[in-house]
């Protein structure tokens, strides 16, 4: 079970974004565990193989207490690289490389167990039988704690379902990219108690300039006004109003709106605001 009800996502937090420093990534794990927020989203690809190691090197600096925190880590993409001998970006899902993949996340992460272990895309090659056997092996000598997987549709969960348990998907979804609350996927995670992460939580509101980011705005105009709260804030209501639990993984390394996340736990999103919000992205009212 995740800690938080949100978690931090620190893919931005290395060369991939903001390239903090070691002192900076620290004083940031401090300030969001000071937040209530103790889980902490990698993938062993980010800032092409480097984030983890900077990771870690700032979790020793920061001196928490491992059992504090959580740290989900996710594997399975071969990332074209310096790092990597790759020729093609690909997935590799096989037990060798599973079980060294965890293995280099363990160093990286300076920690003896992982919480959670994903796997980061769906792959075609995917042998279900092994990779349960892989998992099972590791959690059997408790390298990892939870497994689950990102960005699976139903049916590609459901195999692997079929050999052993997944707890988790993280999976794209926010105001602007509603569609897994429409096409059976946060449903299928409630029929089977499979927890929902969302990634890019946001979506592009603040990022790209169309005709429905620009309904999204108009609207959050007002509502910013009615609630006195921030546009993530709401975003972010928004998702957590969903009754599958949806977590999101959050990626600011912003210390102002870190502190700010803290209104969530005291915010309520009005019913008929959360349809206005849904009815301003799909740019017409509901059937």
């Amino acid at each position: 079970m995740i800690k938080s009800n949100v978690i931090a996502g620190v893919m931005n937090w290395g060369v991939w974004g903001k390239n903090l420093s070691i002192s900076e990534m620290a004083e940031r794990i401090n300030c969001l565990i000071s937040e209530g927020i103790y889980c902490f989203d990698h993938a062993d690809i980010y800032g092409g193989y480097s984030t983890e190691e900077s990771f870690g090197n700032a979790l020793q600096k920061a001196n928490v207490a491992r059992e504090k925190i959580q740290l989900i880590t996710k594997c399975g993409i071969q990332y074209v690289c310096e790092a990597k001998p790759h020729t093609i970006k690909h997935y590799d899902y096989s037990k060798e490389h599973i079980t060294a993949a965890v293995h280099q996340s363990l160093k990286n992460l300076k920690t003896d167990y992982l919480d959670i272990l994903l796997l980061h895309r769906p792959s075609p090659l995917l042998q279900a039988e092994e990779v349960a056997e892989t998992i099972t092996q590791l959690k059997k000598e408790g390298k990892i704690l939870g497994f689950g997987v990102s960005n699976f549709l139903p049916h590609q969960t459901a195999l692997l379902q079929r050999y052993i348990p997944v707890d988790y998907n993280q999976i794209q979804f926010s105001a602007t990219h509603y569609h897994p609350m429409t096409n059976g996927e946060l449903d299928y995670m409630k029929l089977h108690d499979i927890q929902p992460m969302a990634w890019n939580p946001l979506g592009s509101v603040f990022r790209e300039e169309n005709e429905q980011t620009n309904r999204l705005k108009m609207l959050l105009a007002d509502l910013i006004l009615k609630y006195e709260v921030s546009a993530e804030i709401i975003l972010l209501t928004w998702i957590l109003r969903h009754p599958s639990k949806i977590i999101p993984v959050i990626g600011t390394t912003n210390l102002d709106r870190i502190l700010n996340l803290k209104k969530l736990l005291d915010f309520e999103l009005e019913t008929e605001d959360w349809f206005a919000i849904w009815t301003a992205s799909m740019g017409h009212r509901v059937p």
